[in-house]
């Protein structure tokens, strides 16, 4: 089975992404870290077995997106359910990923797709409680409903909803998602050749030098 990958990501505008990075970053850095940190998911997708490509985006397309990628917009009240719509415009089964964890590699994605050989669902935790990734074979549209989005509980109610639908799920394995600066050292140094490493190095050398 090779299903879509749905890309849930806002613009890395400054100001308006990866705002919990500031401080020690200014808005502006966070949306350097931001935009790289898209870019190298946006790799990893690509490198990826997936039989379509998807981004669902709040906001503008910038010249960061690579050809292949269909843009969709992001619609619903929460999280939880623009994730729900984001399912039913591609069809299943599909793969949702965020862009918060660029440590992702195309094999992994991939591991998400055998998952879902076995099983009618596939989610993924974050260590801080969240989970970075949720495939289904098919659209449910309950699937999301009362599931409480960045609390430290999601995986578990997210995973609990699923059962309760009878749904099978398969986990994944568990990634650390970049909320805070000490997350991007953390995940810079999991992937030092990366463009994500890069940026966050250039970051944290111009903290150094303002520091002294």
């Amino acid at each position: 089975m090779n299903p879509a990958v749905i890309v849930m990501a806002k613009s890395p505008r400054p100001g308006r992404v990866k705002t919990r990075l500031c401080p020690p970053c200014s808005e502006r850095e966070a949306g350097e870290i931001a935009t790289a940190a898209l870019t190298s998911t946006l790799e990893a997708v690509a490198g990826s077995r997936a039989a379509h490509l998807v981004i669902a985006l709040e906001g503008a397309p910038g010249s960061w997106l690579p050809a292949g990628f269909d843009v969709i917009p992001q619609y619903g009240r929460g999280l939880a359910e623009r994730l729900a719509r984001a399912f039913e415009d591609v069809g299943g089964p599909a793969v949702a990923i965020g862009m918060d964890t660029p440590q992702a590699t195309p094999d992994l994605i991939d591991q998400s797709f055998d998952a879902l050989d076995e099983a009618d669902s596939a989610l993924g935790p974050t260590v801080d409680g969240g989970y970075w990734a949720i495939g289904l074979r098919r659209p449910n549209d309950r699937a999301f409903a009362g599931v409480p989005m960045s609390l430290p509980s999601t995986f578990f109610e997210q995973q609990r909803r699923l059962h309760q639908l009878g749904l099978s799920c398969r986990v994944l394995p568990e990634l650390r998602d970049v909320d805070h600066f000490s997350d991007a050292l953390a995940v810079a140094s999991l992937i030092p050749e990366s463009r994500f490493a890069a940026a966050v190095r250039a970051v944290n050398d111009r903290l150094d030098r303002a520091s002294l």
